[in-house]
């Protein structure tokens, strides 16, 4: 049974928390944000990107594209690039690297350059992967 297939499962809370984390910026200018929606804004990235990289690497999985590589971002990201899901590993990477940096250190300024990263960068290729999965949900 379709249901039954881990990637279409884990899709599922990709695509509701891709939703919340896209409808912040759908609902309000960035400098309107109170500093507790920053940084809700911060969380729903944080586990927008978990789902998405983990999506990827059971989709991956499912396809028999994992074959003997070490499951970490990185290399998912690489893999997903060499099979032509993502267009860019450079951005994938520079937003895992934003990722890590948020659960790391808490620098405000860099806090508040990565929202604008989120913006101006990131919501465009999570909507690309977003709607490859989208494509191939029913397949």
């Amino acid at each position: 049974m379709s249901e039954n297939i881990r990637w279409k499962q884990r899709f599922n809370n990709f695509e509701k928390a891709f939703n919340l984390l896209k409808s912040v910026f759908e609902e309000k200018e960035i400098n309107e944000l109170s500093l507790l929606e920053q940084e809700g804004v911060i969380q729903r990235f944080e586990y927008t990107y978990e789902l998405a990289w983990k999506t990827l690497k059971d989709y991956l999985e499912y396809n028999g594209s994992l074959n003997n590589i070490e499951i970490s971002p990185r290399n998912i990201f690489k893999e997903a690039y060499s099979t032509k899901i993502i267009k860019s590993q450079d951005e994938f990477i520079d937003m895992m690297l934003s990722r890590n940096l948020l659960s790391h250190t808490y620098d405000f300024m860099k806090f508040k350059e990565i929202i604008k990263r989120i913006e101006n960068n990131y919501l465009k290729i999570l909507n690309e992967l977003y709607n490859f999965f989208l494509k191939r949900i029913n397949y």
